[in-house]
C-alpha cells in the first residue's frame, strides 16, 4: 500500500516531489483499476500544492461528499452529471492542507446498503465491504494513500477490514460534515482510509489542526476485550484475530480484561436502526417522493421501513442512545480503550451484499472514535477494532498504533 508517512518523508528528504507522488497513484490506477472499479471519476489535470503538510498527497473522495472539480453523483443515476458549485468542508481543508483531490470513489447509492460493482482488492469475488467501497478498495489496493468515507453503522471500519487498510471513525463531528449528503444527521460521520495507523494521525492531525494527536497517550493501557454478545457469534477468522490482538496488546504492554457490556448498550445498539431509519427517510424526503422508482431496492426498503417508524419509537431510541452514552462513559472512568470486532469476519463470497455491520452499529451510535487495524493472518483480511471514549481520537489511535506495531513485530 502506499504510505502517507513514506510519501511524505521522501518529499521532503527531497527524493520525490509532489507532482510525482500524484504520479504514483495515477500510474497504480491504470494499472490495478481496471480489475477493481473503485472509481467513477478522475481529475485530469488538478492543481497540485507545492507546500503544506498534506502535499503530494492524493485522497479519494466519497461519491456522496461535494467536489468543485469532479461531478458528485450520489451512487445514484438521480443525480447523474451533477456538479457542485463548491467542495464540501473537508474536501475544503484537504485542499489548504496540500492534498490533491484526485478521485471520486465509488458509493453504494446515498451510502445506503445496494452494492456497487467494486470488486474486493484481494479475491474479486469478494464484496470490499459499503457504503464506502471505492475508498477501502482503493487504499487497500495500493492505489492511493489517502480516502475519505463515511459511516451511518459500519460503513468505514468494515470495508477497512474487509480490504485490509486502517481507518478511523472518529468522535462524531470531529470532521465536519458539511457538503455531505445527509442520511441520518444523528450519526453520519466522515472518517479516513490509509496503509497504517500512522498515516491515519497524521491525516487526521492535517485535517483537523491538533498536530501530535496520537503522541502523549499513556504507557501501558488499559484495554477492556469486548465481544459484544449481543450481536451474535462472529466467524471463526475473526475469532483468531481478535485472539491475534489480544496477544499483541499485552506484548506492547497493556493491561487487558475481559468486559461484558451493560444492558444498556445492548438496548441502544438494538435501537440503532430506529435512529438511522426515520432519519433517513426524511432526509431522502424529496428523492422518496419523486424519484422513488428509480432508488434502488435495498435503500428504497430501508426508506419505506422508516416510513413506518412513529416518532415515538424514534424517541425512545434516542433516549436509550443518551443512558447508553452516559453509561459508556463511566466505563471509560475505568479502562482506555475496547478492543473488539471490526466484521463478523472475512469479506463474504459475494458481490450482492455489502456484509453485515453488527459489530460497528453500536460504536457509531454512540460517537466514539473507532479504528480498524488490520490483523496479518493466512486469507483473505481481517481487522480488529480500538474503540475510544468520546473525543479521545489520540488515545484510541495510540492504542491501535502500539497494536499494528506489535503484531508486525
Amino acid at each position: 500500500m502506499l504510505s502517507i508517512l513514506d510519501l511524505r518523508a521522501r518529499i521532503s528528504a527531497g527524493s520525490l516531489t509532489p507532482a510525482g507522488a500524484i504520479d504514483l497513484c495515477r500510474e497504480a490506477i491504470a494499472a490495478r483499476d481496471p480489475g477493481i472499479g473503485a472509481f467513477v471519476a478522475l481529475d485530469p489535470d488538478p492543481a497540485i500544492p507545492q507546500e503544506g503538510p498534506l502535499s503530494g498527497i492524493a485522497v479519494g473522495i466519497k461519491d456522496i461528499i461535494d467536489t468543485a472539480t469532479l461531478p458528485t453523483q450520489l451512487g445514484s443515476t438521480i443525480y447523474e452529471g451533477w456538479r457542485p458549485r463548491a467542495d464540501a468542508a473537508v474536501v475544503a481543508r484537504l485542499k489548504e492542507r496540500g492534498a490533491v483531490a484526485l478521485a471520486k470513489t465509488t458509493t453504494t447509492a446515498f451510502a445506503s446498503s445496494d452494492p456497487t460493482e467494486t470488486r474486493n482488492p484481494h479475491d474479486p469475488g469478494h464484496t470490499p465491504g459499503g457504503s464506502s467501497a471505492g475508498s477501502a478498495a482503493a487504499v487497500g489496493a495500493g492505489m492511493l494513500p489517502l480516502a475519505l468515507g463515511t459511516q451511518t453503522a459500519g460503513s468505514v471500519i468494515r470495508p477497512a477490514s474487509y480490504c485490509g487498510c486502517a481507518a478511523i471513525k472518529p468522535s462524531f463531528r470531529l470532521i465536519p460534515t458539511v457538503g455531505v449528503k445527509t442520511f441520518s444527521w444523528a450519526l453520519d460521520t466522515v472518517g479516513l482510509f490509509a496503509a497504517g495507523v500512522g498515516d491515519l494521525a497524521f491525516a487526521l492531525a492535517a485535517i483537523t489542526g491538533r498536530d501530535g494527536i496520537d503522541i502523549g497517550a499513556a504507557a501501558g493501557p488499559r484495554i477492556a476485550v469486548v465481544r459484544q454478545d449481543f450481536a451474535e457469534a462472529p466467524e471463526p477468522a475473526a475469532e483468531a484475530a481478535l485472539a491475534r490482538a489480544r496477544t499483541a496488546a499485552e506484548r506492547a504492554g497493556a493491561r487487558l480484561t475481559d468486559l461484558t457490556l451493560p444492558q444498556e448498550l445492548a438496548e441502544a445498539w438494538e435501537r440503532h436502526r430506529f435512529i438511522q431509519d426515520f432519519e433517513g427517510r426524511q432526509a431522502l424526503g424529496w428523492e422518496y417522493r419523486h424519484h422513488r422508482d428509480a432508488l434502488p431496492p435495498l435503500v428504497r426498503g430501508v426508506l419505506d421501513g422508516g416510513d413506518a417508524i412513529a416518532p415515538a419509537a424514534y424517541d425512545d431510541a434516542r433516549r436509550h442512545a443518551h443512558r447508553a452514552r452516559r453509561v459508556l462513559k463511566d466505563l471509560f472512568g475505568e479502562v482506555d480503550a475496547i478492543l473488539t470486532f471490526s466484521a463478523p469476519g472475512p469479506a463474504p463470497e459475494t458481490l450482492a451484499s455489502t456484509g453485515d455491520p453488527r459489530f460497528n452499529r453500536l460504536w457509531t451510535l454512540m460517537g466514539v472514535p473507532c479504528v480498524n487495524v488490520p490483523v496479518p493472518g493466512d486469507g483473505l483480511p481481517v481487522g480488529v477494532q480500538v474503540i475510544g471514549r468520546f473525543g479521545g481520537d489520540g488515545q484510541a489511535l495510540a492504542v491501535a498504533r502500539s497494536i499494528e506495531g506489535a503484531l508486525r513485530g
